[in-house]
């Protein structure tokens, strides 16, 4: 019995080695640092990215994989004390002069000034859609989860789980939506201070280098585009996230977020817009 048992065993013990090797996949294997002179780093056999930027160069990855629509999660902690001057930006993209994209991007601060989190959705290459909030925790004291749920109907960026910002699909009244174009994932540590802390008024400290943020579990629940085609063509039922809306939970808890840290929205600055809001700015 206990031989005609051995090769079933083998079988269930190869399919679980084989389950925790996927669930294991590291950094290494879903990115490529692609700048930076070897100021992006991989560490802890893949569990841990980082990227610095100093007076000569920042760094940047992307990812191997490009996708159509998924739940993408990663945990970053930001570069800490006097990041004035520097962006850290993590975001999706397409390529061409009418590309999509969904951005992060995290603006550094003098140290004990609270960091801006700066958002931004663009369709055929037209953004303007900014919204910018402060978080609150501290982003530079550990790791956080930022979230990027993106499907036909709208796309969600989340914070530990708490939703803050939702770009609905506002194509019946004339507003381009990603959807068609399958995007990367990039990420880049960069100088910017000709206009990223208080407008440019605040310059870089570079005794303060090297600046370095970091990156870890990444999770992809997406739909992988690949010589033309989608993963999910043929198992789109199974993916919860390609029709997920908020409930009423997360509508409240979206609320809160827009009422007590949203700090620019472009559908309120009608000084920006003489001609009239943006056309999704007034739907609901």
């Amino acid at each position: 019995m206990a031989s005609s048992s051995a090769p079933f065993m083998y079988l269930v013990l190869t399919l679980l080695s084989s389950f925790l090797a996927l669930t294991a996949a590291n950094l290494s294997q879903d990115f490529d640092i692609t700048w930076g002179d070897g100021r992006g780093k991989m560490a802890n056999n893949g569990d841990l990215l980082s990227l610095s930027l100093d007076k000569a160069s920042g760094s940047g990855f992307q990812s191997k994989n490009e996708f159509l629509f998924g739940k993408i999660d990663m945990q970053l902690k930001l570069v800490s004390g006097n990041s004035a001057g520097t962006v850290t930006a993590y975001y999706l993209s397409s390529k061409g002069s009418a590309w999509d994209e969904i951005d992060f991007e995290f603006l550094g601060n003098l140290s004990g000034d609270p960091y801006i989190l700066h958002t931004n959705v663009f369709s055929q290459g037209k953004g303007n859609r900014e919204q910018q909030f402060y978080l609150w925790f501290d982003p530079t004291a550990d790791f956080h989860t930022y979230s990027i749920i993106w499907n036909p109907q709208r796309i969600i960026f989340s914070v530990d789980g708490t939703p803050i910002r939702e770009f609905k699909n506002s194509e019946s009244i004339g507003v381009a939506f990603p959807k068609n174009q399958p995007m990367r994932i990039y990420s880049s540590l960069w100088n910017a201070d000709d206009w990223a802390t208080r407008g440019g008024l605040v310059k870089t400290d570079w005794s303060q280098a090297p600046f370095t943020a970091s990156y870890r579990n990444f999770k992809a629940d997406a739909c992988i585009w690949s010589s033309g085609a989608s993963s999910c063509a043929s198992s789109s039922s199974t993916n919860s996230w390609l029709s997920q809306e908020l409930d009423t939970t997360n509508q409240d808890r979206l609320k809160w977020v827009q009422k007590n840290y949203m700090i620019y929205n472009y559908c309120t600055d009608a000084k920006r817009f003489p001609q009239g809001l943006p056309p999704e700015c007034n739907s609901s």
